[in-house]
């Protein structure tokens, strides 16, 4: 009996571990990657976040040669204040990781049209993120697939730029192909494939211009010719146009305070909505002393040309002219973009000077801020906004065409009139002529003081007018430091950074309403009574001007600028954790991480 009884437990043990063979061990409480990406719901889900990780939310506070705040960044102070960061510094993988998870996982779906659709969008996001990676660091790694701990494709060299770019094109190629045509100015589509297109081949073919950079593959002709072909399509088969509604002095300040996107021109944009508690600060950055200060600098004030076409700093005594001379009959983008005199909020009767407590130049931005009265809960202490920002303007894209053209050496005056002209008739300025740009070329815009030097050869007055078009045109929109990175224009960011002009001690009215807003005074003089309205500031001490008693405004006189380093600082550094788990990532030029190879 005792035998029959350990057989019979045998038998049992054995039926049991076969019968384990069966089991399903999966967790319960975890979803695999194969038991989701079923349908186009749950693609569409997992591709949401590419939007709030990629884009940027907040472009209007980009610092740079136009625009400063209070506290200088990095950039701008430049020298020994950069330094290599032991980790992060834009050096972040994540969102690469989850965009070839969709992709590897995408054929989990029976819905083909849903496959090929989310396959569009994670293709167009992968090219998205390798254009910030490119742009700040040059040569990386390439990854198209999902990496774990022990994969030893973490340890790869860095890949070099022209493979990165041939593999960007082949990415936004299949999304131009297969994303749908129609607008949806929150989600991509086949306009804002091409338009990113457009975008990153115009920077490559500029830095590479600019740079005299020669590498084995395409040149720089190749890719400002793909980005004046993207451009050209937008142009000739998408749905877009310039916004307008007949009135030049409104028009252009309108398209970026009303709360929706405009969807004529607005080929993407990121959504903010105040009832939903999804808000910016646009409003906020320009009106309250506690966020960042901003003032657009003098240099960039003085290229805006006069309303008739003609250049500012052409005229007798431009250098010395006082806030309402200079601001008298110009480009009207000046007065929608900063308050000049009789400025008045959206919407609103009160005349408003310029606050030189919140703007540091006394040049203060109006871009973006809306009417105070938008929203019901919307006021001036929490500054809070939900206007929506731009992440590709059909604005860009003709800025895009005409500047890829001209410098590819064949831009015609019908190129022109289908781009430039467009934006400049939104404000009844007159059109870009050519033939006159290129035979008396803007010398203050090709100065080594206030433009941009290396520009050369038979296209260098239209190149200079076009880079004062887009300069103006996309102000506070997050491009202006690529586009010095690329024109290697870095010795811009040591151009001055000073602001309006003032004659010396006294009263001034900068609101042009005919009272006084603003008075002056110098250490020897008696305090001017407090009047309500009326800032009063002492020279040396609450206000600097450049000559002591009378000069430009010089808020930041102590800041310790090191400049930009031509050598170094067009590529930001590899972060030193990065590089001590992987020695064979090498180190950008001229950064020195104490790591000795």
């Amino acid at each position: 009996m005792k035998q029959i009884s350990i057989i019979l437990s045998v038998i049992l043990i054995l039926t049991g571990l076969a019968s384990c063979e069966k089991l399903d061990l999966t967790p319960k409480d975890k979803m695999s990657d194969q038991d989701y990406f079923k349908n186009a719901t749950e693609l569409e889900l997992f591709s949401n976040p590419f939007y709030n990780e990629l884009l940027d939310k907040s472009p209007f506070d980009e610092q740079s040669d136009i625009m400063v705040n209070a506290i200088l960044d990095e950039i701008m102070i430049g020298g020994n204040r950069r330094t290599v960061p032991a980790s992060g510094g834009g050096w972040s993988w994540g969102t690469l990781r989850r965009i070839n998870t969709l992709l590897e996982n995408v054929d989990n779906s029976n819905d083909q049209e849903a496959v090929v659709k989310y396959s569009a969008v994670a293709r167009f996001f992968r090219a998205y993120f390798y254009f910030d990676k490119v742009q700040r660091f040059g040569d990386v790694p390439w990854y198209d697939m999902q990496l774990n701990s022990t994969d030893e494709g973490l340890y790869k060299p860095r890949d070099s730029r022209e493979f990165i770019m041939t593999k960007m094109i082949e990415d936004i190629d299949y999304a131009i192909a297969n994303l749908p045509a129609g607008k949806s100015v929150y989600r991509v589509n086949r306009w804002s494939a091409l338009a990113l297109k457009s975008r990153f081949t115009l920077f490559e073919g500029t830095y590479r211009k600019y740079h005299n950079l020669e590498l084995e593959g395409n040149d720089y002709s190749y890719y400002l010719d793909l980005a004046a072909k993207s451009a050209l399509e937008i142009i000739e088969k998408g749905p877009y146009r310039i916004y307008s509604t007949g009135n030049p002095d409104k028009d252009y300040l309108m398209l970026f305070a009303t709360p929706d996107a405009n969807m004529d021109e607005y080929i993407l944009a990121i959504k903010f909505d105040y009832a939903l508690g999804i808000r910016n600060n646009a409003s906020a950055y320009t009106l309250l002393t506690s966020q960042g200060r901003p003032g657009l600098t003098r240099k960039f004030v003085n290229s805006y040309l006069m309303k008739d076409g003609s250049r500012f700093t052409d005229q007798e005594g431009w250098e010395v002219m006082t806030f309402n001379e200079e601001t008298s009959n110009r480009d009207p983008r000046l007065s929608q973009s900063m308050r000049t005199p009789g400025y008045a909020r959206i919407n609103q009767s009160r005349v408003l000077a310029p606050e030189l407590n919140v703007a540091t130049t006394g040049y203060q931005p109006v871009k973006f801020v809306q009417d105070p009265a938008s929203n019901s809960n919307n006021n001036d202490r929490t500054g809070s906004s939900d206007v929506d920002m731009p992440v590709f303007r059909y604005a860009e894209v003709l800025l895009n065409y005409a500047e890829a053209k001209a410098e590819l050496g064949t831009l015609t005056q019908n190129d022109v009139d289908i781009s430039v002209k467009m934006l400049r008739d939104r404000v009844g300025m007159p059109n870009l002529n050519i033939a006159d740009a290129n035979a008396n070329p803007d010398e203050y815009l090709g100065s080594a003081s206030y433009g941009y030097p290396n520009v050369s050869g038979s296209n260098r007055g239209v190149i200079l007018e076009i880079r004062r078009d887009r300069t103006i045109e996309l102000l506070q929109e997050g491009l202006r430091f690529a586009d010095l990175r690329r024109w290697k224009a870095g010795s811009s960011f040591n151009q001055s950074i000073t602001g309006m002009y003032f004659e010396g001690p006294g009263e001034y009215d900068l609101s042009g309403d005919g009272n006084v807003d603003l008075i002056l005074y110098s250490s020897d003089e008696e305090k001017p009574a407090e009047i309500e309205g009326v800032s009063v500031y002492e020279l040396g001490k609450d206000i600097f001007l450049t000559e002591g008693t009378k000069g430009y405004l010089n808020y930041h006189h102590n800041a310790e600028r090191n400049g930009f380093n031509e050598e170094r600082d067009y590529l930001f550094p590899i972060p030193i954790d990065e590089r001590t788990l992987n020695p064979n990532l090498t180190q950008n030029k001229g950064w020195n991480d104490g790591l000795g190879y």
